[in-house]
């Protein structure tokens, strides 16, 4: 009995009190006990996203709202007494650089794919501010990040909440002014559109004023900029909460239970079968020396099957992680891996020499250049799993996300409808290049739609065809009613209208872009475009 007591009294003593509280978070006694710093933050920095953001896609003012991101940032952790890491440099640095390239091109392309890598980066770097990264792999980065994303939409009710627990626990003489003068804001706001309103209606003086300032302001716009301010409020202290609670674990699972026998078969099938067509491909593609099946001409043979080999060396990669990640250490899964990998450097070299000789017979396009660039991604990607094959340790997700971003920054900066326009144009009837082997190029319509990165060369191209430049300047609807009256052959694409109607389609389209840009709205590419318009109007073109 005396023993049964003893093994009770032992039991009930490691067993967790009933009151035991968790520990308190970074949350707890940082922002939720300061709300009138975090909360005001919030509100400053979604009034100034309404301000740099507000109907200006890719103005200079991107760049100050990126450099205003990573200043907001920087407060917030400073109150929170957290540091960032000397890599934080890289995301910074790469951040800046694509909010410059932004505001240098006029291609929706890149402008989306850079305000999207902004995030993703802003995104990795609290991420690896906070937490431990150096272990983290590719997988473990993708469930944290969208982690983040999910589970922030979750604390979008926190300001409020907070805002309630810090009036009925925190307030005081010593802090409520900053508090007090949030609400006096809050009213102030309403009651000023209401008496504004009304004394417009009092007063026809004051209301023609009135007009004339809020010209190129309705209703819609004044709800928009509301809802922007409101959106990214609140979004900014959700996501500074959800970080601040740290629920994300550091540690990273080692998920590499699975027999290498279920592994190794299948990877050595398909590296047998790659062998043998990377074997194909440096004899027929590489050297050319051996018969063509029957009808088929080395041209013919070379320009196609880029697209599915690209497919492929992705799937490849795919192939080769799982390997890697999901199956137990073995010598022979890795040599075997090894073999899929080099064999995938054939595959990608493949891929890009078929896709340059289909460019020297169907000129260049923003796809083509795409895929030339993703297969260098995948090449410099596959060396570095090649080296993490031999050595666990090298921070494959680190050096992957370095050559992706650099390469990225790379392509953004680099205008790629400026190089379409160059090239295709060297290939015409009157120019051709001895680069390229088909036809002479004569797809006018494609040209018409690119964006303003092409002006130094089409608008060239336009006043040297004889062409009107200042119809750049014509009110659009005018303009609209000349292109059907001037070119109503151009469905006939034997036509010279055909060309006639893309250059002032271009004219067009580059005049509703590029017109009367502000200085919160200037964009290096536009200022360039309408500046080669006017000196072609000045000479009389």
């Amino acid at each position: 009995m005396n023993e049964d007591n003893k093994i009770l009294t032992e039991t009930v003593a490691v067993q967790p009190s009933a009151t035991t509280q968790k520990p308190l978070s970074v949350y707890d006694t940082h922002i939720k006990e300061n709300f009138h710093i975090f909360g005001a933050a919030s509100i400053l920095y979604g009034l100034f996203y309404v301000l740099c953001m507000y109907r200006n896609d890719a103005g200079i003012i991107y760049s100050v709202f990126v450099a205003g991101t990573i200043a907001y940032i920087w407060f917030v952790f400073q109150k929170l007494e957290m540091k960032f890491k000397k890599e934080s440099r890289f995301y910074v640095i790469s951040m800046l650089l694509l909010s410059v390239s932004t505001f240098c091109t006029d291609d929706w392309r890149i402008i989306v794919c850079n305000k999207t890598g902004v995030f993703l980066l802003t995104i990795c770097m609290l991420l690896g501010a906070i937490y431990d990264t150096k272990q983290w792999n590719l997988g473990k980065y993708l469930a944290s990040i969208a982690q983040v994303c999910v589970m922030s939409i979750g604390e979008l009710g926190m300001p409020f909440t907070d805002a309630v627990w810090y009036c009925k626990n925190k307030l005081d003489k010593k802090n409520s002014k900053y508090l007090y003068l949030l609400i006096g804001f809050a009213i102030t706001i309403p009651l000023f559109v209401i008496v504004f309103l009304l004394l417009s209606s009092a007063d026809i003086v004051f209301r023609d004023m009135a007009d004339r300032m809020l010209a190129n302001i309705s209703g819609g716009d004044v709800c928009l900029m509301v809802v922007m301010f409101a959106i990214m409020t609140l979004v900014s202290y959700s996501l500074v909460v959800y970080l601040s609670k740290k629920e994300i674990k550091e540690e990273v699972v080692d998920s590499r239970k699975l027999e290498p026998l279920i592994g190794i078969p299948v990877a050595t099938v398909l590296s047998l079968l790659y062998l043998v067509f990377s074997g194909i491909q440096i004899v027929y593609l590489f050297l050319g020396k051996m018969q063509l099946p029957t009808g088929y001409t080395y041209a013919e043979y070379a320009r196609e099957g880029f697209f599915q080999l690209l497919a492929v060396s992705i799937l490849n990669l795919a192939i080769v992680l799982v390997g890697l990640y999901f199956f137990k250490p073995s010598k022979i899964l890795k040599a075997v891996l090894t073999v899929m990998s080099l064999c995938t450097f054939i595959m990608i070299a493949s891929s890009a020499l078929r896709m340059v000789i289909y460019i020297q017979y169907y000129y260049l396009t923003f796809l083509r250049i795409l895929v030339l660039w993703s297969l260098l991604v995948l090449f410099l990607i596959f060396v570095g799993v090649i080296i993490y094959i031999a050595k666990e340790t090298f921070p494959l997700f680190r050096y992957s996300l370095v050559v992706f971003t650099c390469l990225y920054i790379g392509l953004s900066f680099s205008h790629p409808d400026y190089w379409i326009a160059k090239v295709n144009l060297a290939s015409t009837e009157d120019s051709r290049s001895d680069f390229f082997k088909g036809e002479a190029y004569e797809d006018y319509r494609f040209l018409s739609d690119l964006s303003a990165d092409a002006a130094p060369v089409l608008v060239d191209w336009i006043a040297e065809e004889g062409y009107a430049t200042d119809s750049y300047y014509v009110d659009t609807m005018t303009f609209e009613a000349y292109h059907i009256l001037n070119a109503s052959n151009q469905d006939d694409e034997t036509d010279l209208a055909v060309k006639e109607w893309s250059a002032y389609m271009y004219l067009k389209n580059l005049g509703e872009n590029c017109k009367e840009l502000s200085i919160r709205e200037f964009n290096v590419s536009r200022f360039i475009a309408d500046y080669e318009v006017s000196s072609q109007v000045k000479k009389g073109k």
